[in-house]
C-alpha cells in the first residue's frame, strides 16, 4: 500500500511543499530505503521513528519499505519529517485508516520514547500550509505558539506521538492554539537619549539616520559615548508593522531562536563581538542558517570597534548593505536570507584612540594609524551614509542641568519623516525609505535647484567624492528635508548632509 502525506522543507526563510510517500510492500526481503535528496538527519529518522512506534505500542510487520520525498531534485534537511513519516508508516501498514491524514500538514521531531520535540522553521511551514489550503497543522506543543501567528490556519500542539494518533482517530480533542497576545501595557525601555550629556551633533546625525534608515559610523576617542548612543537607537525607531514582524519572526524561526514565543514585535538589535567569523556574520554552513546581519533584519546591527573585525569579515558586508539580502550559494543550491538592517558602527580614530582628542597625547606612529585606517576599504565606507566624529564630553557638559531631547521627542520627528516617505513611495515595491533611493527614483525625488547643483558640484570637486558618495549625500539631504517638512532639497540640507560625512574630509587625510 502506498500513502502520501503533505509536509514541507525549508529553503532560506521560506518553505516548499514536500510529498512524503510511503510504499509498504510485504513481499520480498525486508528493507528500508529513503530517496529524494535526503540529508543525514532525515535518513536517520528511520531509527527514531521505529523506536517511537514501539514505545507507543506499534510493531510493524516485516516489509519492503520505500520512502520518497518529492520533488526528488530538491534537497531536504532537518528532523521535521519524523512525525509525518511515523503517521505514514502506520497508515501504509493498515494501523490507521487512510482517511485520517487527508488535508493535514505535520512537522516535528520524535524522541525514542515517542515525545514530540520542537523543530526550527515552523512559521514558514505554517505559512506553506495556509497557502496549500490545509485543514490544519499539527506540531509539537513548544512550536504551537509560533505557528499560531498564521491567520486562517488551525494550529494544534501535541506532546507525544500517541496524542497525535488519538487526535487523528477522534479519541481525544486538541485545542486550537490561539496567537500569543503581547503584554499590555508594553514595558518601556530604560534606555533614553535624555541620559546622554552633550553630543548634540551626534544625536542630530542619529535622528537623520533613523528617519531615513541610513547606515551610520561613529568616530571618536574611548569614553566619548559611542556605544551609549548606539544602544539607544532602537528607542527611536518606528514599531514593526505586521509584515515586518512576520519577516523578522521567520528569520528567527529558521535560526531556532524563538523560544516558544509568538510574533516578534520589537526591532532587533544585534551586537556581535569583533572576533566573529564570516559565516557567523553573514550566514552559511553546511545547512545554511541566518547570520547576524540577517538576524538584524528590520533592526540595528551594531559593530563596535569596527576596524578590529577581520578585514575579510567586513568585506562580506558589501552585498547586504547594498542589496538588503544575503545570497549563499552551494554547488547544488542557493538560498537567500533577508538582511535589510541599519548598520551602526563605532571606531577609534587610531589604535590608541586619542589622535583627535585634545586632552590626551596620541602614542601612535603615522604608519600605525595608516594601517589601522586601511582595514576599512573605500568601497565599504562608501556604503555607510553618515560618518561623524564623537568628541570627548567636557566637564561643563557633564554637569549641565540643561534638559536634553528625550527619545520620545526624537521619535515624534522621525515618525513624521517616515510617514512622508511612506506616502511618497507607496507605489514602489522596492523602495520604503530614503536609504533605498537609487537610479530613476533618486533623480525624481531628490531634485535640487541651480544653487544646490553649483554647491554640490564644487563640493564633489574639492573633496574628490565618488559616485556612490554623491548618491549618499542626496539621500541624506532628502531625509533632512523630510525632517524639516520641506518638499524641495535646499542648499542648507546639502551642506548638513556633507557635514555628516567626515570621512570624505580631514579624517582620511
Amino acid at each position: 500500500m502506498t500513502v502520501r502525506l503533505a509536509c514541507g522543507a525549508l529553503e532560506g526563510v521560506d518553505a516548499f511543499r514536500v510529498d512524503l510517500e510511503v510504499d509498504f510492500l510485504r513481499q520480498g526481503l525486508p528493507s528500508f530505503v529513503m530517496v529524494g535528496l535526503a540529508e543525514g538527519a532525515v535518513r536517520e529518522a528511520k531509527e527514531r521513528v521505529f523506536a517511537a512506534l514501539r514505545s507507543c505500542g506499534f510493531t510493524l510487520p516485516p516489509a519492503r519499505i520505500t520512502v520518497n520525498l518529492a520533488p526528488a531534485n530538491r534537497r531536504k534537511g532537518g528532523s521535521g519529517y519524523d512525525l509525518p513519516l511515523a503517521i505514514g508508516l502506520l497508515v501504509a501498514s493498515n494501523n490507521l485508516p487512510v482517511e485520517v491524514i487527508s488535508g493535514w500538514f505535520m512537522g516535528g521531531e520524535l524522541s525514542l520514547t515517542g515525545t514530540l520535540k520542537p523543530i526550527p522553521g515552523i512559521l514558514p511551514l505554517a505559512l506553506l500550509a495556509r497557502k496549500e489550503k490545509a485543514k490544519g497543522i499539527i506540531v509539537a506543543s513548544e512550536n504551537a505558539a509560533e505557528a499560531s501567528v498564521v491567520a486562517e490556519l488551525s494550529t494544534f500542539g501535541a506532546r507525544t506521538l500517541s496524542e497525535v494518533i488519538d487526535f487523528l482517530l477522534g479519541k481525544i480533542s486538541l485545542p486550537i492554539v490561539k496567537p500569543v497576545e503581547p503584554d499590555l501595557p508594553e514595558v518601556e525601555s530604560i534606555l533614553d537619549f535624555a541620559d546622554v550629556k552633550g553630543q548634540e551633533h551626534a544625536k542630530r546625525a542619529i535622528e537623520i539616520a533613523a528617519a531615513g534608515a541610513h547606515n551610520l559610523l561613529f568616530v571618536g576617542p574611548p569614553g566619548s559615548g559611542k556605544t551609549m548612543l548606539a544602544k539607544r537607537i532602537p528607542t527611536i525607531l518606528p514599531k514593526l508593522d505586521f509584515e515586518e514582524s512576520l519577516e523578522v519572526t521567520k528569520i528567527y524561526s529558521v535560526a531556532g531562536l524563538l523560544n516558544q514565543q509568538g510574533l516578534i514585535q520589537k526591532r532587533p538589535f544585534r551586537a556581535p563581538h569583533h572576533t566573529i567569523s564570516e559565516i557567523a556574520l553573514i550566514g552559511g554552513g553546511v545547512s545554511p542558517r541566518p547570520g547576524e546581519v540577517s538576524l538584524a533584519h528590520r533592526g540595528v546591527l551594531f559593530l563596535d570597534e569596527f576596524p578590529e573585525y577581520a578585514k575579510s569579515t567586513l568585506e562580506v558586508l558589501r552585498q547586504p548593505l547594498e542589496e538588503g539580502k544575503v545570497t549563499i550559494s552551494r554547488s547544488m543550491f542557493s538560498v537567500v536570507f533577508p538582511a535589510d538592517c541599519m548598520l551602526v558602527a563605532a571606531m577609534n580614530p587610531c589604535p590608541c584612540g586619542y589622535s583627535t582628542d585634545p586632552n590626551h597625547s596620541c602614542i601612535c606612529t603615522a604608519s600605525q594609524i595608516q594601517r589601522y585606517r586601511a582595514r576599512l576599504s573605500g568601497p565599504l565606507l562608501d556604503r555607510i551614509d553618515l560618518h561623524i566624529t564623537v568628541p570627548t564630553v567636557s566637564y561643563e557638559e557633564l554637569r549641565s542641568l540643561t534638559s536634553h531631547r528625550c527619545s520620545s521627542q526624537l521619535l515624534e520627528n522621525i515618525l513624521r519623516a517616515r510617514e512622508i516617505q511612506s506616502v511618497r513611495y507607496k507605489s514602489f515595491s522596492n523602495c520604503r525609505t530614503n536609504a533605498d533611493l537609487s537610479g530613476r527614483l533618486l533623480e525624481e525625488f531628490c531634485q535640487i535647484g541651480p544653487d544646490g547643483q553649483n554647491f554640490l558640484k564644487e563640493a564633489m570637486q574639492k573633496l574628490a567624492l565618488s559616485a556612490r558618495a554623491y548618491t549618499r549625500i542626496l539621500r541624506i539631504s532628502r531625509t533632512i528635508a523630510d525632517l524639516a517638512g520641506v518638499k524641495q532639497v535646499l542648499v542648507k540640507h546639502l551642506a548638513e548632509a556633507i557635514n555628516c560625512r567626515v570621512l570624505d574630509r580631514e579624517f582620511l587625510n
